[in-house]
C-alpha cells in the first residue's frame, strides 16, 4: 500500500476555511452591487436632460436669448426654430451650459415645462456629466474593492474623458 502524502484536515478547519470563503465572495458580491447601484443612479440622473438632448425629435426646438442668470439657473426668451412654433417669454436653462446674458443657445424644451435644455455637443456632453461622475466613482470601487484594476482605470479614464469633454465643448 503506497502512502500518497494527502492528510485529512480536520472538520473545524474546513468549516473555517468555508467561512472565510463565503465572506470573500459576500465581500465581492455587495461591493458588485454598490458600484452598479451608483452607476444606475449616474444614468438615471443624467437621462433626464440627456434624452430631449440627443432625441430631440418632436420637440419643440429653438434658440433661448439669454437675459438673466441666477446662482443655478438663467431665464430668457424663446424663439422657436420652426414656423407655427410658440414664443415664449420666459423660459429657464441651467446656467452651466451658457456664457451669461445675452448668450443666445440651441434648445429643445421638456414637453410640459419652461426647462430648456441645450443640444448638440455641448448639450449632450453636459447631460451626462453626472454619469462621468458615477464612472470616477465607481472605478474606486471597482479597483480597490473587487481587485480588478485594469477595469477600474478604464472606467476612471472613461468618466474623466466624459468630464473633460463636456468642460471642452461648454467653453468653445
Amino acid at each position: 500500500m503506497a502512502f500518497t502524502g494527502v492528510t485529512k484536515r480536520s472538520r473545524s478547519r474546513r468549516a473555517g476555511e468555508s467561512a472565510y470563503g463565503f465572506l470573500l465572495l459576500a465581500k465581492n458580491v455587495a461591493m458588485a452591487l454598490v458600484a452598479l447601484l451608483i452607476l444606475v443612479a449616474g444614468v438615471w440622473s443624467s437621462w433626464g436632460d440627456a434624452k430631449p438632448s440627443m432625441l430631440t425629435k418632436g420637440l419643440e426646438r429653438g434658440t433661448v436669448t439669454v437675459s438673466d442668470c441666477g446662482d443655478e439657473w438663467c431665464t430668457g426668451s424663446f424663439t422657436p426654430a420652426q414656423k407655427g412654433g410658440k414664443s415664449r417669454g420666459r423660459v429657464r436653462i441651467d446656467e452651466a451650459v451658457t456664457d451669461g446674458t445675452g448668450d443666445r443657445v440651441l434648445v429643445a424644451l421638456k414637453p410640459g415645462t419652461d426647462h430648456a435644455v441645450r443640444t448638440g455637443p455641448a448639450g449632450i456632453f453636459h447631460a451626462w456629466v453626472p454619469f462621468g461622475g458615477s464612472l470616477l466613482l465607481t472605478s474606486l470601487i471597482v479597483a480597490g474593492g473587487l481587485g480588478l484594476r485594469r477595469t477600474g482605470w478604464a472606467m476612471g479614464l472613461l468618466g474623466a474623458a466624459l468630464l473633460g469633454a463636456s468642460f471642452a465643448t461648454l467653453t468653445l
